[in-house]
């Protein structure tokens, strides 16, 4: 099952390189095209409307996909010098509760993005006629693998298999990590 969801999240980098590179291409080439037109060398009209469009949709993507990456290396921005406060066994609580919030929250997206389906499935971008279910199905995406990380990570709490390292990454004591930098070395 490891190895599954290990193939998943590197699908999950492939297409957010995907994402990244198909964005850089199109914007920097758009870019290009418009120079060479301010010159008099007109191609493609003096650019590529379908990748302005094309472009954003990335971004979306790659925006939440991304999000699902980070949750689960439990990376995502967090409020650190209230958790330090407490001892071991607070910390789970909080970690615990951070948890559920977080699936409660990813159920009131993914509601929010099924209620909104009809809607975007009707609606077409106005220049690729790409249907907007495209951009704001990665609601579906998102809700449901930030969700099942964190139900995993809270159900490895309720029944004490957290390690004690991702509890003191969860507030913010990154002392291994220092240990391994060339600064963290010469102190």
């Amino acid at each position: 099952m490891h190895k599954a969801i290990d193939v998943l999240f590197k699908l999950f980098e492939a297409l957010m390189v995907v994402c990244l590179a198909g964005m850089v291409v199109m914007v920097f080439g758009n870019a290009v095209l418009r120079k060479l037109s301010d010159y008099g060398l007109v191609l493609f009209g003096g650019g590529i409307t379908v990748s302005e469009e094309v472009s954003r949709i990335f971004f979306v993507w790659l925006t939440f996909v991304g999000a699902v990456v980070v949750a689960r290396d439990g990376s995502h921005m967090g409020v650190e010098t209230f958790v330090a406060r407490f001892g071991p066994g607070g910390r789970k609580v909080l970690m615990l509760a951070t948890n559920v919030l977080i699936v409660i929250c990813c159920a009131v997206f993914f509601w929010g993005t099924w209620r909104q389906t009809p809607i975007h499935s009707g609606n077409y971008a106005p220049i690729t006629g790409i249907s907007m279910i495209w951009v704001y199905g990665v609601g579906f995406v998102a809700s449901v693998g930030m969700g099942l990380v964190a139900a995993a990570q809270a159900l490895r709490i309720a029944t004490g298999r957290i390690s004690e390292a991702e509890v003191r990454k969860f507030a913010g004591e990154f002392e291994d990590d220092l240990a391994e930098t060339p600064k963290g070395r010469a102190e």
